[in-house]
């Protein structure tokens, strides 16, 4: 099946099963799972310290294996079920706001944070590597690890360096592919890096990955939903209302901001894909001074449409914090057909 932004969860059960199976650290609400079942693949588990989103993620992919703690804690565990020492991919996002250009960046690294509610605190720069010996232990055929474009850019490059060593000795030869998901289908702009590791014994070739899809504007993806009559929260009678008036579409607050203040605040522009999707609802609609609504924040995610959010409210910072399903398919739909089915 041919899969687009715009789709329902009882689309996979189209999908032909290619035999594969998948685990997920840092699983969040589901994203790049949703894109390994799109490319046919069987994700049979997941691994996150946040309970509001393991219980969402569970309402909507129903796991077989499910572990509500750190990854630091979750690898080294003496009892893991066989099954995931017979993977053929190990999927992860390990939290990258230590390394995102919009944040602190080195002012936090090394730091314990506290970066969501219910959570432990975490040394975040640090999960990268909790991750890379987890697969040290399961050996899987292939190891995914997505993060922010940040990684590859001043005093990051460092951090590269030891991921990419660690790779190495865990037994795991590591490609670096930068992504950006508005070339991939999805109407959204939102540049990443895929650390994609083959294990050496296995002498996988080393993949090809490149996409030159034609840009979806908003416009073009929302109108798929026009007939949902479901908007979000009107802000027009507020300060934020003001500055809306004034804003240019696709451009931050910030622009037209006395003090410039609001550079993370947008209005959403027309006709060109949507900027990057975060974890705050900082996103305006370009018609009326208003945020998006769950619908809309799904469909410029590529997130299916019926997907079971514990809260309308919490669709943005759960489609934020993913990776758009749409994203994965097309990266996982390449190595399954360059590493596995040859």
């Amino acid at each position: 099946m041919k899969f687009t932004y715009n789709w329902k969860i009882s689309d996979l059960e189209k999908v032909e099963k290619n035999g594969l199976k998948v685990f997920s650290c840092f699983a969040c609400g589901g994203g790049s799972s949703f894109g390994y079942k799109m490319s046919g693949f069987d994700v049979i588990g997941c691994n996150d310290i946040d309970p509001e989103m393991m219980q969402t993620y569970r309402a909507n992919h129903n796991p077989k294996f499910h572990f509500l703690e750190s990854i630091e804690t979750f690898r080294l565990r003496n009892d893991l079920p066989q099954e995931l020492f017979d993977l053929d991919i190990l999927d992860g996002s390990p939290p990258c706001s230590s390394f995102s250009m919009a944040g602190n960046r080195e002012k936090n690294w090394g730091e314990n944070k506290q970066f969501r509610e219910g959570q432990a605190e975490q040394v975040l720069d640090d999960l990268f590597f909790h991750y890379i010996a987890l697969a040290k232990k399961l050996k899987p055929k292939v190891v995914i690890a997505e993060n922010v474009k940040g990684m590859l850019m001043g005093n990051a490059k460092g951090y590269v360096k030891k991921i990419l060593r660690d790779f190495d000795e865990a037994g795991y030869d590591c490609q670096l592919f930068l992504l950006n998901a508005a070339t991939m289908g999805v109407p959204q702009k939102r540049e990443r890096v895929f650390f994609v590791g083959r294990r050496k014994d296995l002498k996988l070739p080393k993949l090809e990955i490149s996409f030159n899809e034609k840009p979806i504007s908003v416009l073009e993806a929302l109108e798929t939903i026009k007939d949902i009559n479901y908007k979000g929260k009107d802000r027009s009678h507020t300060k934020t209302g003001t500055l809306w008036n004034l804003v240019k579409p696709g451009k931050p607050f910030s622009t037209v901001h006395p003090k410039k203040h609001m550079f993370n605040t947008f209005k959403l522009p027309k006709h060109q894909p949507c900027m990057t999707i975060t974890a705050t609802e900082n996103i305006f609609h370009y018609e009326s001074c208003r945020g998006l609504s769950k619908y809309e924040v799904s469909v410029l995610s590529s997130f299916p449409l019926d997907y079971k959010f514990k809260s309308d409210s919490l669709a943005h910072y759960q489609c934020g914090m993913s990776v758009p399903p749409l994203f994965v398919h097309r990266i996982s739909e390449q190595i399954y057909l360059q590493l596995f089915k040859k």
